[in-house]
């Protein structure tokens, strides 16, 4: 049963109280998920606990069924907008709210020994834009990838935007961290990966490009790029543009890229 709360104050619901400013500070191996596409799709993710949810009242009726998905111990809140404004610091619009506990991360070594023999990854290196990570895993999930390998300067793709950019999908596509690039890209090729490093510099053109059954895409920041030293070690490819202008952002450019490799690995060979 719902559990109604008028005050803001109330300390069962602490967890939600300055939603922004815990998003900058961290809330230890807790997540916040945001709105009504990502909380069905958590509550299909058997790898995440969710501890609580905090809804607006007029949102109880639309969520009936997804309710129904919960553990009866869960406790789910309940406020009217103005409480719910209060509580979490901003207007919240889309009245949804989910506290969810994180899952370990495991072994890069582990992560990947056990994807098929026919496995598409992705690899980001220094990726600091929720925006776009957020759209990076969005484009994983729609296009099949086993695995997004992260380095330590990628931000957190369980923070509450880009899991709201992600619609989920950063829930859906197994992650972990690595402590570098060149671990990474060490990593990817003991488990048999063909590592390709998109960059304007790239020496194929993906159309022309057929990748192997296990293929990496490794993507960097827009502006600096992937370092030389990895692109002097793996594949390099481009996506041409009209008069050499980079006009793509990376999250676009992964989605151009994702649909091109997941395509032709699941071709099957001549």
């Amino acid at each position: 049963m719902p559990i109604p709360v008028s005050d803001p104050d109330d300390p069962r619901i602490e967890a939600y109280r300055a939603v922004r400013e815990r998003d900058l500070a961290g809330r230890e191996h807790r997540f916040v998920a945001e709105g009504e596409v990502v909380l069905r799709v958590l509550l299909k993710q058997f790898r995440f606990k969710i501890e609580s949810l905090l809804l607006a009242e007029s949102r109880l009726e639309t969520l009936g069924d997804a309710l129904d998905l919960l553990s009866p111990e869960t406790p789910v809140y309940t406020a009217n907008r103005a409480v719910m404004d209060a509580i979490v610091g901003f207007p919240i619009h889309r009245g949804i709210l989910a506290i969810a506990h994180r899952a370990p991360l495991p072994p890069v070594e582990e992560l990947l020994s056990q994807l098929p023999e026919k496995a598409l990854v992705v690899g980001l290196v220094g990726l600091a834009n929720h925006d776009n990570v957020g759209g990076i895993f969005r484009n994983a999930a729609a296009f099949g990838a086993g695995a997004v390998l992260l380095d330590r300067e990628t931000c957190d793709p369980l923070y509450r935007k880009a899991i709201r950019v992600s619609v989920g999908g950063a829930l859906v596509v197994p992650f972990t961290r690595v402590s570098s690039a060149d671990a990474m890209v060490q990593a990817l090729q003991a488990a048999s990966f063909d590592v390709i490093s998109l960059s304007p510099s790239g020496k194929e053109i993906l159309s022309h490009v057929q990748p192997s059954p296990r293929t990496a895409l490794l993507l960097g920041a827009e502006g600096p790029g992937l370092p030389p030293s990895l692109l002097a070690r793996t594949r390099t490819v481009s996506i041409p543009m009209s008069g050499g202008f980079d006009s793509l952002n990376v999250a676009t450019t992964s989605g151009i890229a994702l649909h091109h490799l997941a395509s032709a690995v699941s071709r099957p060979a001549l």
